[in-house]
């Protein structure tokens, strides 16, 4: 298994950041950070880069039930999301994937909510 999951779509950069925060609050999940890189890397190396957005999307009662059974589970969350553009009218959209990064944590309490999230992850990438 892949530590992410991707999809391309055929939209415009704003448009695609705007549809996946849609898709995220179907499923539960909010938007916590937006890392602008593109804006970053000029500002702070002076060098031009692709749109490039990493977006920290949470599901506040399943960050709630994992922060209960393991007390640094906050170093693997919120569950990022990549924003690049490719291609004029084209957008590559990644996400973590939650049951590759909690394998590495080794508490059999987390897979269900590992699973969980999985699921409706995916289900937001499948409706982009």
């Amino acid at each position: 298994m892949s530590y992410y999951n991707n999809r391309v779509l055929n939209l415009g950069f704003d448009e695609a950041i705007l549809k996946i925060g849609e898709e995220l609050k179907k499923e539960g999940f909010g938007i916590l950070t937006e890392i602008d890189v593109k804006e970053t890397l000029k500002k702070k190396l002076d060098v031009d880069f692709r749109k490039y957005k990493i977006l920290g999307a949470c599901n506040p009662p399943s960050a709630y039930k994992v922060l209960q059974v393991e007390e640094n589970i906050g170093v693997l969350l919120p569950c990022n999301v990549v924003v690049q553009e490719k291609e004029e009218g084209t957008v590559s959209v990644s996400f973590i994937n939650p049951m590759e990064s909690m394998k590495n944590v080794k508490n059999p309490l987390l897979a269900e909510t590992a699973a969980d999230i999985t699921e409706k992850l995916n289900k937001v990438l499948k409706n982009l």
